[in-house]
């Protein structure tokens, strides 16, 4: 009886450990690790330092931009609010584009050294630490994910890899805490690209602060809306969907599908929306990939890779001037992906050697890659053909 209790326990052991989910908190957090880790940065430096294509051009495009000036002023608000399309729009540009700014100058340091990069980096983040307490109206929670997906990869550079102070840097993470993570976490069943930024904001959130309860939560959030986000045919004949908007019937999937009823591998849920919005989705699910793989977890080697491997693959076909046929979106596309595939690319194709002929060649026709202005920046200089 003692042996088939231990063989019993044994198994119950083993099972747990295979259970254990491959999304959840590192034991502990890995620093520099949001989007970015020090091994690709070190990679980058020596890239640009040496000369090398394509990264010394993309550095050089960063260093050109409004982002890496050293006499940017910052224009923090304690209440930025942000209406539909950033309709009205107080403070919501000025918001993102400083948090982009603050990690535009982390990685000028990085890359550098100059002291003065680090130190405007930190000038942004404390002016807006100092103030900010809230973001309201409609695109509140859109706004935050946008900006609260930045702030944490510039404070992740400056915290671990500059040699200076950083006085202010506890409240600056009270902000994140407090301000930040509070409206993202829970999510949005507004279109997917909503809660795939709002996870990747409150994800990073949770590295920096290394709260391993907002991580855990945040990656099944993520993990849920990737699969309702991404179509692929092992999912049946409809497209997965999130418990909490009661896509309950055809018709209502169909609907929230943009009117789409054929599904095929990579399609998105925005496809027949544009492929604006849909780039905002398949960039969000490539940085939080990256962040998890960074902390010890492989997402690439799960449906999170084979969604995303699709999803670019599929858009990048007809982003690159592929004829819709009339079972897609009537025929009728609304083309700009923007520059979001360096990360999904370098990762799928590089790292793990799937054949992505469409995304390579529109990865290596955008390069060198700029921002989006809102939560995608420079992601050749950082990700492209990085080993790291």
């Amino acid at each position: 009886m003692r042996r088939t209790a231990l063989l019993a326990a044994s198994a119950a052991l083993v099972a747990g450990v295979l259970a254990w989910p491959a999304d959840a908190a590192p034991s502990s957090f890995v620093h520099p690790g949001v989007t970015v880790s020090k091994g690709q940065l070190d990679f980058t430096r020596s890239k640009v330092n040496s000369g090398a294509q394509p990264w010394k051009g993309a550095f050089d495009r960063m260093m050109a931009s409004k982002y890496a000036d050293l006499n940017r002023t910052p224009e923090p608000r304690a209440v930025v609010e942000c209406g539909s399309y950033s309709n009205p729009n107080h403070g919501c540009t000025d918001e993102r584009e400083d948090a982009i700014a603050a990690y535009t100058q982390a990685l000028a340091w990085y890359i550098t050294r100059d002291e003065r990069h680090a130190r405007k980096a930190i000038e942004l983040m404390d002016a807006w630490s100092a103030v900010i307490r809230d973001h309201t109206n409609s695109n509140a929670p859109l706004q935050t994910g946008w900006a609260g997906s930045s702030w944490p990869k510039a404070a992740e550079i400056i915290k671990y890899t500059y040699t200076g102070t950083w006085a202010n840097s506890g409240r600056f993470a009270i902000m994140l805490r407090d301000v930040y993570l509070p409206e993202v976490i829970n999510g949005s069943n507004s279109n997917g690209n909503w809660e795939l930024s709002m996870m990747e904001a409150a994800v990073g959130i949770s590295v920096f602060l290394e709260d391993k309860a907002s991580y855990d939560r945040a990656m099944a959030k993520f993990r849920t809306r990737t699969a309702a986000y991404v179509y692929l045919a092992s999912d049946g004949e409809l497209p997965k969907t999130v418990p909490s908007q009661n896509l309950n019937t055809r018709e209502k999937i169909v609907k929230y599908w943009q009117g789409q009823t054929t599904f095929v591998d990579g399609l998105s849920q925005e496809t027949c929306r544009d492929f604006t919005h849909t780039g905002y989705g398949l960039s969000a699910v490539s940085h939080v990939a990256e962040t998890s793989r960074i902390q010890g977890q492989d997402l690439y080697g799960t449906d999170v890779g084979e969604r995303l491997r699709h999803g670019l693959g599929f858009h990048a076909k007809y982003q690159l001037g592929a004829a819709a046929p009339g079972w897609l979106c009537g025929g009728s596309l609304k083309l700009g992906l923007g520059p979001v595939s360096e990360v999904g690319h370098n990762a799928l194709a590089n790292r793990l050697g799937h054949t992505m002929t469409n995304t390579e060649t529109l990865t290596v026709r955008g390069r060198p890659a700029g921002s989006n202005n809102l939560f995608v920046a420079w992601e050749t200089l950082s990700h492209g053909d990085n080993p790291a």
